[in-house]
């Protein structure tokens, strides 16, 4: 016998509803709109925002995963080590919530 799913248990699987997730927290939602016009990389980002670097490496991954964000490029430093610059694939979130489940409409970069 195979057990069903519950609704929330549904809804952890669903994209949509992930993205929402995403869009819905303040450090997340601050990368990803801070590289709508230019890309960065994660340091600048963490100098920018004031938040940890290992937080922004964390919500970058995040971002990527879901492809809100892409590394736009790879950039050398003077020392060798390479950088990712990363950039938002979005311009714009607007989401609507209606019965039974919210619409999620995104405008590309």
């Amino acid at each position: 016998m195979t057990r069903r799913l519950t609704l929330p248990q549904l809804k952890k699987y669903d994209v949509t509803q992930k993205v929402i997730e995403a869009l819905a927290d303040s450090e997340s939602r601050a990368i990803l709109f801070s590289v709508i016009k230019k890309g960065m990389t994660a340091a600048d980002l963490s100098d920018k925002l004031k938040i940890p670097l290992s937080s922004v490496y964390k919500k970058l991954g995040d971002l990527e995963e879901l492809t809100l964000i892409e590394v736009e490029r790879w950039m050398i430093s003077d020392k060798g080590r390479k950088f990712k610059i990363y950039k938002s694939r979005i311009s714009k979130a607007d989401i609507s919530i209606k019965k039974p489940d919210p619409v999620l409409n995104l405008v590309p970069n």
